[in-house]
């Protein structure tokens, strides 16, 4: 949960996780927390309050995180992977087996950033009324857990074997300001437009899952450009 204003969502949504047999929260910046209205919306989940983590930044919370889904619903201007509660909760059963997975929930009244999105490989979208779709923050939490309980207690199937892992979100993270120095150093960027790219690129890299050894590769293919750019300069 990123930003939340009011300690009883947070308290609510303790609720609901236990409900559903979620138990790892992570709080980033909260307004208020620890807090009175918290444990009372919670009704008794005070194990999840207490061990709830909270975290400075975003990227704290999810550094060591394979997968992150954003919760959204809004529409977004550069198209990112959409899925409903359903489908994303069916992936994620397999998925979880192998990976550490976040789901991101933003703001009351606001909801996630884009520059906060731009963390994550796909969307969640809740189906709701198109004239009235704000869901309370709980609410949609409590959505979300239903299916993933449901999913998770479903005979699901094995993941495929992989010999490397997937590249966590904080790997990822110093691949992407690896990225853009490079691009800079050969004038690609064009600061005007560097938010615009950056956030496409990350869309390419999001939709190829990489893993670490994949990772590697590409940062020793910029790292070696941008040597062979300097000797030729120097």
């Amino acid at each position: 949960m990123v930003e939340t204003s009011h300690p009883g969502n947070i308290g609510a949504v303790a609720r609901a996780m236990k409900n559903m047999c979620m138990s790892e929260l992570y709080l980033v910046t909260p307004k208020i927390f620890p807090s009175a209205d918290a444990t009372s919306r919670a009704s008794g989940a005070d194990d999840i309050l207490a061990s709830a983590v909270l975290c400075d930044t975003l990227q704290d919370a999810i550094a060591d995180c394979q997968l992150v889904i954003g919760a959204s619903a809004r529409s977004r201007t550069i198209t990112v992977p959409e899925e409903s509660p359903r489908i994303c909760a069916q992936r994620l059963a397999v998925e979880a087996q192998d990976n550490k997975i976040a789901i991101l929930f933003g703001r009351e009244n606001s909801g996630l950033k884009n520059h906060e999105l731009d963390l994550c490989q796909t969307l969640l979208t809740i189906p709701s009324n198109t004239a009235y779709s704000s869901l309370n923050i709980a609410a949609a939490v409590q959505v979300v857990c239903y299916e993933l309980l449901v999913a998770s207690s479903e005979q699901v199937a094995k993941p495929e074997l992989r010999d490397v892992p997937l590249a966590s979100s904080a790997q990822m993270e110093s691949f992407y300001e690896h990225l853009y120095q490079a691009l800079d150093e050969i004038g690609f960027i064009n600061p005007d437009k560097s938010t615009s790219i950056m956030r496409r690129l990350r869309r390419v890299y999001h939709r190829a899952a990489l893993d670490t050894k994949e990772l590697d590769i590409l940062r020793g293919i910029l790292k070696k450009s941008t040597a062979i750019l300097h000797k030729k300069y120097d």
